[in-house]
């Protein structure tokens, strides 16, 4: 099952950069990133405007303005915008050094192959996550709950479960408190529920997900860290409840341990450390 679209993307209003050129090139990087977050959807006018706290004509001219440089561009159908092409290369330039996915795609191929179950990467997104790539095995019975593009609020599915688990207490804490609403919206009960997965995953060194969301959907998840020890997002398998017996998590938990010291090991290589919560 597949979740279903925000209206836009849960962005603060933006800051007012003292000047006027770069307030408006702040502004024109801050609703190209809003974009970017439409997934494949898009998004309209007015939800730009919404998200981003700025006039509709204003978003308009700066949308135009970006859609001049190729990197946003209007959907004649449904007038919604998305990524433009320039952008798509620029993505392609930087997934080399800075692409966390680029650098776990090898891993997932391999984890989908052993398995035969769905491998998913995970990432940050301030107080929710990113699931970026999803990669099939060949089992034919799947669990959906997952997909490519979604986000969900922190800890909701073993890979945010895993990522809020690699991050100081207080902090993973403070993230799941104020996120309880969210997740409460999916599941009654989910928040409290959350809050013991994450201690067990803090003692097994990964996270579970027993249905808590889709029932008979579990997952397993390990965090991919930053040589400084930060998640840099998390790798997780699901699969249906009867494939998740506590002695194949065993086994998978060892796998998933081993794909995510291997993907760290690439980004720790990397010449400069890249920033974080990157897709």
């Amino acid at each position: 099952m597949t979740e279903t679209p925000a209206p836009a993307p849960a962005e603060p209003a933006l800051a007012e950069p003292a000047s006027g050129g770069a307030q408006a090139v702040a502004r024109a990087l801050s609703l190209l990133s809003l974009v970017g977050r439409g997934g494949g959807e898009g998004l309209a006018l007015g939800q730009l405007a919404a998200a981003s706290g700025l006039t509709r004509p204003t978003v308009r001219r700066l949308l135009l303005a970006l859609a001049a440089a190729r990197m946003v561009e209007q959907d004649r159908r449904t007038r919604r915008y998305h990524l433009g092409p320039e952008a798509y290369l620029l993505g392609t330039f930087a997934a080399e050094r800075h692409g966390i996915l680029h650098h776990a795609r090898e891993s997932m191929l391999r984890l989908a192959r052993e398995t035969g179950d769905a491998l998913l990467l995970t990432v940050p997104q301030g107080d929710h996550t990113l699931c970026l790539e999803r990669i099939e095995g060949d089992f034919p019975i799947r669990t959906h709950a997952l997909m490519r593009g979604d986000r969900k609020p922190a800890g909701v599915g073993a890979g945010a479960l895993a990522i809020l688990a690699a991050l100081p207490a207080p902090e993973a804490d403070a993230l799941l408190r104020q996120t309880a609403p969210q997740a409460e919206a999916l599941a009654p009960g989910l928040a409290p529920a959350l809050a013991e997965d994450l201690a067990h995953a803090r003692a097994a060194g990964h996270a579970l997900n027993p249905g808590r969301v889709v029932p008979g959907s579990w997952g397993l998840g390990v965090a991919i860290l930053w040589p400084d020890g930060r998640p840099a997002g998390a790798l997780s398998i699901a699969a249906i409840e009867n494939r998740m017996g506590e002695a194949r998590r065993a086994e998978l938990a060892v796998l998933l341990h081993r794909e995510a010291q291997l993907v760290a090991t690439r980004l720790a290589a990397l010449e400069t450390q890249p920033k974080r919560n990157i897709a």
